[in-house]
């Protein structure tokens, strides 16, 4: 199956890749049919079809909804998996974050856990002995490290999961919402270990339904849906048309579209929020005020700009970022608008915390009625602290002789 390229800088190649399972009524029809050579199952195909390229440095996000054959893909290329059909060719060390702490044994300590997990991804006596400390230190786990892994907590485990099948760069990462998991902290930890990979010229796979992080991460993108191929390409021009489709399903079962990031907070609708609930996570959102906002339900808009402000508190040390999105009431997005994508930065004041202002002059938008969403980053302005999802409604009205949801600039010749 696997074979190593010979085009410069391809790192992985599938060809009609494809995984077929079996189904048998009963495991007498099962032993009927190995016995007589007779085929009575029904087939399922969670993947068929399958064709793309990376090469080295490449970062490709592969989306879909449940149920796609994301998964399966993945534990392909990891091989854990082998292709019922096509072929997988690839270059170097493969790492695969799938199901971290999967390896573990509850009855040894962390340390022996891993210098046993080392074993099975490649990882020596020898040199887990030279990494132990590294990874020991990045897990954060202490005198922990020696006590059984049955007394860990989830978030433990995924410390040192993560840590150890990170602690030597592979040639491929692939990684499955290993993001999901874990506290602020560490995930920006996670997050930073593998940009460090990627600008080191690791190629990864990055399976999410987050699809902001696809956005950042991101250069290609591979669209499965059903367990067939989409699309594959560009990432703005593969996230368009998920996108859409994604629309046109929340239109049919009026559902949250995906791609939605999810926080722990004290309600969306909130316009503030105490700094005590603040205090409990790295960093929060405390309030979004928009300028202007008159009277009515949802109150209209007065002037002819969109002032938003949002203040944030932030645990010491750190420069976050913010953000703010704008949609039809239905959920159709119009804009985003984010600091660190327009090169600037919140600032903090005496009070030690954090503002931002955004402006949208001059309103383009026809009439209606529209909803703000705020977003709150880190450094990178890759992992979500805080998210305010459609915290403020509003009415917009302008005279106009046309359709349509905005007036964009044009010129007639």
């Amino acid at each position: 199956m696997n074979g190593v390229t010979h085009q410069a800088g391809l790192v992985l190649r599938a060809e009609g890749l494809g995984k077929e399972y079996r189904l048998y009524d009963s495991p007498r029809q099962r032993l009927a049919s190995l016995l007589t050579g007779k085929a009575s199952h029904r087939s399922q195909w969670a993947l068929r079809d399958v064709s793309f390229e990376l090469r080295r440095g490449q970062c490709l996000g592969v989306i879909g909804d449940n149920g796609a054959g994301k998964s399966t893909l993945l534990k392909l290329i990891a091989g854990t998996l082998k292709p019922t059909a096509g072929s997988l060719t690839q270059a170097g060390r493969v790492t695969a974050i799938l199901e971290l702490g999967a390896g573990f044994h509850p009855e040894f300590s962390g340390r022996d856990n891993l210098f046993f997990g080392g074993s099975l991804i490649g990882i020596g006596q020898a040199q887990m002995k030279q990494l132990q400390d590294s990874i020991i230190e990045f897990s954060e786990l202490g005198e922990a490290i020696d006590r059984p892994v049955k007394t860990y907590s989830s978030g433990m485990v995924v410390r040192l999961a993560f840590a150890l099948v990170t602690a030597v760069e592979p040639d491929v990462l692939i990684v499955d919402e290993a993001l999901a998991v874990g506290d602020q902290h560490f995930q920006k930890k996670c997050v930073e270990r593998i940009e460090a990979f990627r600008e080191n010229g690791c190629t990864i796979l990055f399976c999410s339904h987050s699809l902001y992080h696809v956005r950042q991460l991101c250069d290609a993108a591979l669209w499965l849906d059903g367990g067939k191929q989409r699309a594959w390409g560009p990432t703005e021009r593969v996230l368009a048309g998920y996108e859409s489709h994604v629309r046109e399903q929340n239109q049919i079962g009026n559902v949250k579209p995906a791609g939605t990031l999810e926080t722990a907070g004290d309600g969306a609708d909130a316009q503030q929020r105490p700094a005590a609930l603040a205090s409990e996570r790295r960093g929060a959102i405390l309030s979004v005020n928009v300028a202007g906002l008159g009277a009515g339900q949802p109150p209209l808009l007065a002037g002819p700009d969109l002032k938003v402000e949002i203040v944030a508190q932030l645990a010491e040390g750190e420069q976050p970022h913010m953000g703010v999105m704008l949609e039809q009431s239905h959920g159709v997005g119009i804009t985003v608008a984010a600091t660190h994508a327009d090169r600037t930065a919140p600032i903090r004041g005496a009070d030690g915390l954090w503002r931002a202002t955004v402006t949208f002059p001059d309103l383009p938008l026809h009439s209606g009625e529209f909803v703000l969403s705020a977003y709150l980053a880190d450094s990178k302005g890759l992992v979500i602290y805080d998210e305010w999802h459609h915290c403020t409604f509003f009415a917009w009205e302008v005279p106009s002789l046309v359709p349509g949801l905005l007036q964009l600039p044009h010129r007639w010749d």
